[in-house]
Parts: structure tokens; sequence; C-alpha cells
């Protein structure tokens, strides 16, 4: 499925966030929101190759750069985004799903459950950590895990079974205690870069892109139902 790009300036405080939206032209009325971590920008070749995927698929995509590493700064930029798609005339959502890799995922979980909290409407439709950073290196006693537990709706995490920042059973502990329905995709062999030894960057893209839609789908079609 073909779709527009359209590059925006997000208000943000007296600033303005940089944003590239991927509109496709039969589009379904849900939204995805992408941002990277704590280096980079939004132009992460992953992201990118998410956001081409899933927009393919009919999903309306934007991505944003939002760069530091206060992850108080990068909440309130997650909700200036959140706020400007929530009220948009010109694409009109019905929904969107949070999204973010490392540092971005632990924001767009924060917004996540504050907005839970603040507004009881359905807006935000589920949340997509990719390579949630659970823990610094070596201090797994520290876990950032508190937002996690306090989420209601559908969450997906996307995590390398060999991520030096999110060590597998203590993802699956923090997964079991949660209130919020919560899946795991594990991407055998992967870092928290997502690099797997003897496999194509792309390749890794491609079971990842793959997984996350079809994530999205099934919330989307249980959306239906309701």
């Amino acid at each position: 499925m073909s779709h527009t790009e359209v590059k925006l300036k997000i208000p943000f405080g007296n600033k303005s966030l940089d944003a590239v939206c991927f509109v496709p032209n039969k589009s379904l009325p849900y939204g995805i929101i992408l941002t990277h971590g704590a280096s980079g920008d939004m132009n992460l070749p992953h992201l990118m190759s998410l956001a081409f995927h899933l927009a393919s698929h009919g999903y309306f995509c934007l991505r944003f750069t939002c760069k530091g590493l206060n992850i108080v700064h990068r909440i309130k930029a997650y909700k200036s985004v959140l706020s400007f798609l929530k009220t948009s005339e010109e694409y009109r959502l019905a929904g969107v799903f949070l999204g973010g890799r490392s540092m971005g995922s632990r924001a767009a979980a924060s917004v996540m459950c504050h907005g839970e909290r603040e507004d009881a409407g359905d807006f935000v439709r589920g949340l997509i950590c990719i390579s949630y950073p659970l823990h610094r290196p070596k201090q797994q006693q520290k876990l950032r895990d508190e937002d996690l537990l306090h989420l209601k709706g559908p969450v997906l995490f996307v995590s390398g079974s060999a991520d030096e920042m999110c060590e597998k059973n203590l993802l699956e502990k923090v997964a079991q205690k949660m209130q919020a329905p919560n899946e795991i995709c594990w991407i055998e062999k992967a870092n928290h870069s997502m690099t797997v030894k003897g496999r194509s960057t792309n390749d890794v893209f491609r079971e990842i892109n793959t997984q996350i839609l079809f994530w999205i789908q099934k919330i989307t079609e249980m959306n239906k139902q309701e």
C-alpha cells in the first residue's frame, strides 16, 4: 500500500519537535508513534524500517526526534506529540499505539501509565517497547518497572534474549506481575541494539516488524469486537 511522507514541526513549549509522518493513501483509523533511544534520532534505520512496514499495511505512523538523556524531558516531549495527534483535525485518528526504542520506550510507558490515571478515554490503545531498558548493564537489582506495573492497557515487549539491559528472566518476572495484558517477543541472541551474530540487520528487522504488525492487528481486531 502506498503512502505519503509528511514532515512536521510539533509544538513543544516555546520550541518544536521534528517529526515525520507516513500517511497511507487508504488509511486505517489507528496510528503508531515511534521515537528513538538515548542516542540517534527518528531516522534510526530500524524506526524507519518499522514505520515503512506499518504504513504499507495501512497504519498512520509518526516518528519524532527528542534528543537528550533527561527522561523527564523525553516524557514531556512524548506527551506533546500525543496531544498533537489527539487534537489533530487533519488526521482524525480513532486511537494510537505508543512505541519507542530503549529510552524512548521508557518515555512511552510513562506517558501511557500517567495518561491512564488522568484520562478515562481510550485514545491510547497499547504500548510497544522495543529493547526496553529494564536495568542498567550489570545493575539488575535496580529495575525500572514502576510504570510497567501500573499499566492497564495491552503491552508488547520486543527484546533480545542477550540484551545486557534487560535480563530475560527479570523481564519475564515483571511481565507476570503486571496488571496489563502483555506479550514478550524474544529475538534470539540479539543484544540491546538488536544485533545478532550471523544474521543480517534487515533479516532481524523483518522479524521484529512482522511481530509488531501482527500484534497491532490482533489488538485492533479485539477493539472492533468489544
